[in-house]
């Protein structure tokens, strides 16, 4: 026996200890990010602006190393269907072997993701569309970066319901989870101020002519209104207003608070309030924000940054930061251990990010802005 032992030590002293199994998607050089956005279809404007604010985040890494290591991203395309963000998310994870996973399309391919994403234990954050149902309850490898639907509702119909006092209301949402949340935020201003909601309606994802909604809308003697589109169908909405020389005070929301659309909405889109938690393009920050971009993005990506290129971009120097402080080690438990520990990082896109023991929702302070259709931008308000 004592033969046999020290023939066993004299191997492990030749030959060494065996070796500890690799993280996945980290190597001596690099680190591997997923994401799963949409590049086709009409929600691309969204998908490829905050694959353009990632690239920027990670390219700006890049530039000094993660401890030695290059950032590089795979990205997959879902189309905005949730059924593809799915199979991306797998491919990702199971075949592409990513250390991490940041992104996501939309509210519902969101919430469908979870059970993926929990089993999987890779370190996430949802920046495209966070929802109280990714951070309630807690998981411990997911994070949401930015502030939830029903909160922005809720302070943009509080604003407008202040600075129009006495006025009747009217809404029109999308009949899906992201329209439930809209509605949900509302209605709970709509029981605490005691709104006169004289026009309440529905629209089906992928609707293009709301020609009798807006007539109806008008009809009601509505004269503030909100409009729960994303981009075409609240470009229809504003356009058909304008066809009935019908002026109320009009309220969008984020998701749909990109220049394009006042471009393709025209003239009517000029006042339009919205409500945001990242820094709106035409101020200081954006500003700033829009020229450290053009060190490291093409000109067509130049083109189409928009306020999801400021959500990825906040979202990938979180990863960055949390990975750098890692050192060499890096683990997928060190690097949500980081995560949580995230205190008042300045992005200069949005207000200090912050996580905590616990906490996974990083809350963002949001502003009310309106729309200055001459210069095909908005102006915070408030």
């Amino acid at each position: 026996m004592r033969y046999l032992i020290a023939t066993a030590l004299a191997a492990l002293a030749l030959h060494g200890a065996p070796a500890v199994a690799a993280e996945q998607g980290v190597t001596d050089t690099e680190i591997l990010i997923g994401e799963v956005d949409p590049f086709t279809g009409p929600p691309a404007l969204l998908g490829k602006a905050h694959s353009s604010g990632l690239k920027l985040a990670f390219a700006e890494a890049n530039e000094a190393g993660v401890n030695g290591r290059k950032i590089k991203m795979i990205s997959e395309d879902d189309g905005y269907v949730t059924a593809r963000t799915l199979q991306g998310l797998r491919k990702v994870i199971d075949v592409d072997k990513v250390f991490s996973v940041v992104g996501i399309s939309g509210s519902g391919q969101s919430i469908a993701a979870m059970p993926v994403l929990e089993k999987s234990g890779v370190p996430t954050i949802i920046s495209s569309a966070p929802v109280s149902q990714i951070f309630e309850p807690a998981r411990k490898n997911v994070f949401a970066l930015g502030q939830v639907y029903t909160q922005g509702i809720k302070e943009l119909t509080a604003f407008l319901a202040d600075k129009f006092p006495g006025k009747k209301w009217g809404i029109v949402t999308q009949d899906d989870d992201y329209g439930l949340l809209v509605r949900e935020g509302f209605d709970t201003i709509v029981k605490a101020k005691k709104l006169n909601v004289v026009y309440s309606g529905s629209y089906k994802k992928g609707q293009t002519d709301f020609a009798s909604d807006m007539l109806r809308l008008k009809e009601s003697g509505a004269e503030v209104f909100l409009a729960g589109g994303i981009i075409s169908e609240n470009v229809a909405m504003i356009k058909e207003m304008e066809k009935l020389a019908f002026k109320p005070a009009v309220g969008i929301f984020w998701p749909g608070r990109i220049e394009v659309v006042l471009k393709l909405a025209g003239p009517a889109s000029d006042g339009l309030y919205a409500v945001d938690y990242v820094e709106p393009l035409a101020g200081p920050a954006g500003k700033a924000f829009v020229e450290q971009a053009k060190k490291h993005l093409t000109e067509a990506e130049m083109k189409g940054i928009n306020r999801y290129t400021e959500a990825g971009y906040a979202a990938g120097r979180v990863l960055v930061e949390a990975f750098r402080k890692c050192g060499k080690a890096l683990t997928r438990d060190c690097a949500i251990s980081e995560i949580e520990k995230t205190k008042d990082l300045q992005t200069g896109v949005m207000a200090p990010i912050s996580f905590g023991a616990g906490k996974r929702f990083s809350d963002q302070k949001v502003q009310i802005m309106q729309a200055d259709f001459a210069t095909l931008s908005y102006k915070p308000v408030k």
